[in-house]
């Protein structure tokens, strides 16, 4: 693995564990545990310890790693506020990184909107999501937690004789709280990688 990515999820866990505060576990959202902090990211159980970040046991040592680290970082203690929920091109400063959300994170999904539509409970259960708001319906919606303070409303439509399968990615209102711009665009990257793998493994 590139030790680039490990140098910058040390660092971050430096900084996290250096500053230590009493309220941490309750800005990420997290069970304290005697080994460090227990949450669920990316469809997953994550635990973050002071020498490093686990994903169902295995150590993260890549990108995901990173963003987990720099979830953990933030200094926010604010609830996650859902709605209004706000595409990509509308949070602050994203021009920049528009047409590499709309390939990774929603152009990626398209050719599995039937699978996505058939294994929605499967994917609404491993990510904690629930039904996306009544004006978000499309014709399959969901809402993701990737991470405890950073959810991801997916709408879905269906293809049909008139137009092509599209998805688009929403961010709940306050995610810009808990992650920078460039972060909520790789989260919602590998969020979108994350349901693929699910799906490929449930083979659908």
């Amino acid at each position: 693995m590139d030790s680039k990515y490990k140098s910058i999820i040390q660092d971050n866990l430096a900084k996290v564990f250096q500053s230590e505060s009493q309220d941490l576990a309750l800005r990420l959202g997290a069970d304290r545990v005697e080994a460090g902090y227990i949450f669920a990211a990316f469809g997953r159980s994550c635990l973050l310890t002071k020498d490093g970040v686990y994903l169902d046991g295995a150590i993260q040592e890549g990108p995901v790693g990173v963003l987990i680290s720099l979830y953990a970082l933030t200094p926010s203690s604010e609830d996650i506020r859902l709605q209004p929920f706000v595409a990509f091109k509308d949070l602050p400063n994203s021009m920049p990184y528009q047409g590499a959300f709309s390939v990774n994170a929603e152009m990626i999904l398209v050719p599995h909107v039937q699978a996505l539509a058939e294994g929605r409970d499967l994917i609404m259960k491993r990510f904690n999501g629930h039904d996306a708001p009544e004006k978000l319906r499309g014709d399959v919606s969901f809402v993701l937690y990737p991470l405890p303070k950073i959810a991801l409303a997916y709408i879905l439509y269906l293809a049909d004789d008139e137009f092509p399968a599209s998805v688009t990615c929403l961010f709940s209102a306050n995610a810009l709280s808990f992650m920078p711009l460039d972060g909520l665009a790789d989260v919602a990257e590998y969020t979108s990688k994350s349901i693929i793998e699910l799906l490929s493994s449930a083979h659908l």
